[in-house]
């Protein structure tokens, strides 16, 4: 017996939902879109090696809020009608002074159950202690109280969990971008290889590990300290101060649904793109 022709091959729209996290900070790439690649483009890729016709949407954006992913991103996910769905949202407010976390995971449970409804597999993410970061003990319980919530959400609508919470290898200080707030590219790699086992695709996806952690003394410590809280720390005070962030004058990655080449996957898309507009479509 043939396959009838006239049957349209299933449908896989992977769709990626969140804030920094997601979009890849931390994992810069100047010739991707947002000058960063991150996790979710390499899960893109993987699917697209291992199962030809998987389409990717990358509607992350740094710094947003709960919030601003519910009114913003919530949308446009449902009008794609996703296959797969990934979810990681709330972070900021964890940091943001004066959060009211169990009221922030009300709304997050609304959230989870609109993309459950969509029929799509789900993907949701815990928070992890950002292991750099000194008063990291202060959102400890807000994390706790965050991951409990995650927990209960997918319980309650069917999702899934990716533990991020319970990585090993995170202490090493090269999973982290300079911010020490973002992944590196070791740390992307790593969450890639995580939500694709958690999916079950092949993969030869193994971190890379980071170089190796150099001793110190304690005068290079104070150093490295001080041009820490001048490059990264004062400048986000300042942000915040002035009620902007990063992510203000920023569109998603891939905002439209876009076919991942089997073979070179994102970064010939962009490439072929770039030289070619009309053959890239």
């Amino acid at each position: 017996m043939t396959a009838d022709a006239s049957v349209p091959p299933p449908r896989r729209r992977f769709v990626a939902v969140g804030d920094s996290f997601t979009e890849g900070v931390g994992d810069p790439n100047p010739r991707l879109p947002n000058g960063v690649r991150g996790w979710a483009d390499r899960v893109a890729d993987r699917l697209a090696k291992a199962e030809p016709g998987w389409e990717y949407a990358n509607l992350a954006v740094r710094s947003k809020r709960l919030r601003h992913i519910v009114a913003d991103q919530l949308p446009r996910a449902v009008a794609l009608e996703p296959t797969l769905i990934t979810l990681y949202a709330g972070g900021n407010d964890v940091l943001d002074v004066g959060t009211d976390v169990p009221a922030l995971m009300r709304e997050y449970d609304d959230l989870v159950a609109a993309l459950t409804a969509t029929g799509a597999r789900v993907l949701l993410f815990t928070g992890y202690d950002i292991p750099l970061v000194p008063a990291r003990a202060l959102f400890r319980r807000r994390n706790r109280l965050y991951n409990d919530a995650v927990h209960r959400s997918a319980e309650r609508h069917g999702a899934e969990v990716v533990d991020f919470w319970a990585f090993d290898g995170l202490e090493e200080r090269g999973m982290w971008s300079p911010d020490r707030l973002h992944l590196s590219k070791h740390g992307h790699r790593l969450v890639a290889a995580h939500v694709l086992d958690a999916i079950g695709v092949p993969h030869t996806l193994v971190p890379e590990p980071p170089e190796p952690s150099v001793r110190r003394t304690i005068l290079e410590w104070e150093r490295a300290q001080r041009r820490w809280v001048h490059d990264w720390v004062l400048p986000l005070l300042r942000r915040k101060i002035a009620r902007v962030t990063l992510g203000d004058d920023l569109e998603p990655r891939f905002p439209e649904p876009v076919r991942v080449p089997r073979k070179g996957g994102l970064r010939r898309l962009v490439r072929d793109a770039a030289e070619s507009p009309d053959r890239a479509r």
